[in-house]
């Protein structure tokens, strides 16, 4: 049963969704009548809860999916197939301790709230005021956040953090703060960044390659929903199609021994004296001390 302060959602035989809270003496008005706030505080989540024109409406319990979908934005949100998949690859679990730098709304400072856990911490940045506090506000109204520290400041001063397990950057120019990113998390750890165009990709692709960083790929995730009709199953003619591109990384210190063992083709011998010309190297790597 929803208790008085929580989340809820309300599904209508037509289909329309509708996230609210519970809030005791606050009925609820939709198309199809008026639905008591001590119904629903008595009613169990998966059940039907019916209007007092007795339409019937389900009462289900939102998840961070739907949370996501239902906070307030003003910026352009990372999306739960983009959420999901960052989060696994960075390791975000109970305990982790994380760092974002590009708050925005909040939809991936949700995220990594949810998975970090009781034991978890999340460290995020935001230059914008209005943004910072839109965060919040969204924090808030998730019931999430009890783990995130929230910075207003510019991260080219550097992050206070300097053993983090993970780093997320969604910023406009990512490859100028490769050196604080370097200062702020473990050694080896994995790093992930959002771009939405491949000018910018490439751009922190010559980025990378001139530090410590290594296992480095560029994705971006699709997704089609097919229409889950049993004897007429078929895709549906939208998708969620680019969004943005996903780059992953780990800090990782380089040495020339390494390099000059890998196996080289034509194409990795050209791709490699295309890296040394780009970073004015005569076959010496940045650290080859490391």
């Amino acid at each position: 049963m929803p208790a008085y302060g929580e989340l809820f959602i309300l599904v209508s035989p037509k289909g329309k969704r509708c996230l609210r809270r519970l809030e005791e003496g606050q009925d609820i008005h939709c198309g199809d009548g008026v639905i008591s706030a001590a119904s629903l505080a008595e009613a169990e989540f998966g059940s039907e809860v019916p209007t007092h024109q007795g339409v019937p409406y389900r009462l289900k319990r939102p998840g961070l999916y739907d949370l996501v979908r239902g906070l307030k934005r003003q910026t352009q949100i990372i999306y739960p197939k983009d959420i999901a998949y960052i989060c696994i690859r960075l390791g975000v679990g109970n305990g982790a301790r994380v760092i974002e730098a590009g708050s925005g709304s909040g939809s991936l400072t949700m995220a990594l709230s949810w998975f970090s856990g009781e034991r978890g911490q999340v460290y995020t940045y935001e230059t914008r005021e209005e943004f910072y506090k839109l965060n919040k506000r969204n924090l808030e109204w998730a019931g999430l956040g009890q783990n995130v520290t929230r910075y207003q400041r510019d991260i080219a001063d550097g992050f206070e953090q300097t053993d983090a397990d993970a780093l997320f950057l969604d910023v406009r120019t990512p490859w100028e703060y490769l050196d604080q990113v370097n200062r702020a998390v473990k050694p080896g750890a994995p790093l992930a960044f959002l771009l939405p165009t491949v000018d910018q990709v490439g751009q922190l692709l010559r980025g990378l390659e001139q530090g410590p960083f290594d296992d480095v790929e560029v994705e971006e995730i699709l997704v089609r929903r097919w229409k889950p009709v049993a004897d007429r199953l078929r895709p549906e003619d939208r998708m969620i199609a680019h969004t943005g591109f996903l780059v992953f990384a780990r800090q990782q210190r380089r040495s020339e021994t390494f390099e000059s063992l890998k196996p080289k083709g034509t194409r990795e011998r050209k791709q490699e004296a295309a890296r040394q010309e780009r970073l004015g190297l005569t076959g010496e790597l940045d650290n080859p001390d490391c």
